[in-house]
């Protein structure tokens, strides 16, 4: 029920500001002022990729516009856990209960950039597809730049399906692949096909991640295998007044709180198969440990992912868990790069490996591992996170990125160069975008290198771009 209170509200925000606009209220962005965009997502919460891909976002469209004729902000829900993320960005904060926030920002600016990955789904929750879909409306309702930049679609439950092709309708979505392209274009919503951004990230220095490994135990010889875990069946995320009473008032409940209103899936049949899960890494990687010298970590490139993280080191006596928590994004890509192999359920665990070349198998519960390993060529280093013999097959998978790890790499760098080609190309369609919004906003002239379109790059990405190219 109070999802769809929020769709509601969200959906008479977006009414308001189109009729709002219609009668003269607002203002249009004007030459010489300079632009401003407000990026919408889901930040301030330690949630790495998430950061790591709006960081490359801010970096590349502040690079193409240039920095002198752009003003950015960036919603946060916790400063303190983005401090020192996202220079020279003004960061707002973003309100669990939302739509008086979306109603009052968005007409601030002169356009919005949508940055959540998972964009338009309803697997992870309801809301946040919902908050994304209102970013986005109400920019496009009166008119101004509305573009989602790396967007995944995949199933969403019919009224927001719904909201998204009614009020996305007249923005520019950019997908991570063709999939999501026809998910949007069932709906009525204009894409175009480009990727992931975090291929161009620049994490802490390689000897940085290294130092960490030797301070959790490694002997700087032995390969590290670095698991990155989730809970994937705690989701999706609904809102509960009803649940949010009972627990301040009984305290049941309060295992599956996430915040405030929210509160995530949860029963014996969630908590069974999260069992099997967790029972069948720490299997295959104890049986794995057995026939190969490896040292073990575990990492949570999001915060939630301590749980399951430290409950797999337990049943493997103990090996180190690395979180979010403790490390930046910074530090923790760079501690990812200094790792030899890795099995990961985080999407971004894997997109922010590759470019250190780092054989990587996937775990998924969703289409985004998959079609990054079907886009690799490594659709047999791809399980399922509820496949009923995913121990045997995380056992094989192991041992074929420690045999061939170097052909696995090879395949790897092509798909990073490629991204970078496709990221390039996004940024092509973004000038494009807001010269048909602005025409008489200053964009560049001239012959450009697709290079041009990319933010600066690492040394180590340029060798890769011309040694795959």
């Amino acid at each position: 029920m109070m999802d769809l209170i929020l769709e509601a509200w969200v959906s008479s925000s977006i009414e308001r500001a189109k009729a709002g606009w219609m009668l003269g209220a607002g203002k249009r962005w004007q030459p010489g002022e300079k632009l401003k965009l407000l990026f919408a997502g889901y930040n301030g919460t330690r949630n790495m990729g998430s950061d790591v891909r709006v960081e490359e976002m801010l970096r590349q469209i502040r690079h193409i516009l240039r920095a002198e004729r752009v003003e950015f902000s960036v919603m946060s829900q916790n400063f303190e856990f983005s401090r020192g993320y996202f220079e020279g960005t003004k960061q707002v904060r973003l309100p669990d209960i939302f739509p008086p926030f979306l109603a009052d920002e968005v007409p601030r600016h002169d356009g919005v950039v949508a940055c959540e990955g998972s964009m338009f789904k309803s697997k992870f929750a309801n809301a946040l597809t919902t908050m994304m879909i209102g970013s986005l409306g109400i920019a496009a309702a009166q008119n101004k730049l509305s573009v989602g930049y790396g967007a995944e679609a995949g199933q969403m439950d019919p009224l927001v399906a719904k909201m998204c092709g009614r009020y996305c309708r007249n923005s520019f979505v950019i997908t991570r692949n063709e999939e999501s392209r026809g998910v949007l274009r069932g709906l009525g919503v204009p894409t175009e096909l480009g990727t992931d951004t975090a291929w161009t990230f620049e994490p802490r220095s390689p000897e940085y991640g290294q130092s960490v490994l030797r301070q959790v135990g490694w002997d700087g010889r032995t390969p590290v295998l670095v698991v990155c875990p989730i809970n994937p069946f705690e989701w999706p995320v609904k809102a509960s007044v009803a649940k949010y009473a009972l627990r301040s008032l009984t305290g049941v409940y309060k295992d599956s709180h996430y915040r405030t209103v929210y509160f995530h899936n949860s029963g014996p049949a969630a908590e069974q198969a999260y069992q099997k899960y967790l029972t069948a890494i720490a299997n295959a990687v104890s049986a794995f440990r057995k026939n190969k010298n490896v040292f073990v970590i575990l990492v949570a490139t999001e915060r939630l992912d301590a749980r399951p993280a430290n409950r797999i080191s337990e049943k493997l006596g103990g090996v180190p868990v690395l979180t979010s928590d403790q490390y930046n994004m910074y530090e923790l890509v760079s501690i990812l790069r200094a790792c030899h192999m890795m099995a990961s359920s985080r999407y971004h665990g894997i997109v922010t490996s590759m470019p250190g070349l780092v054989p990587s198998a996937g775990i998924t519960m969703d289409e985004r591992i998959r079609n990054l390993m079907r886009e690799r060529g490594h659709l047999d280093l791809l399980m399922n996170v509820d496949d009923p013999d995913l121990e045997g097959k995380l056992l094989v998978a192991l041992e074929k990125l420690s045999c061939e790890g170097e052909a696995i790499a090879a395949g790897i760098a092509r798909t990073v160069v490629k991204n970078l080609k496709v990221m390039a190309r996004m940024g092509v369609y973004f000038e494009e975008e807001v010269q048909r919004r602005y025409p008489e906003f200053p964009t560049r002239h001239g012959e450009w290198s697709w290079e041009d379109y990319l933010p600066p790059i690492s040394a180590p990405l340029r060798e890769l771009v011309v040694a795959y190219s």
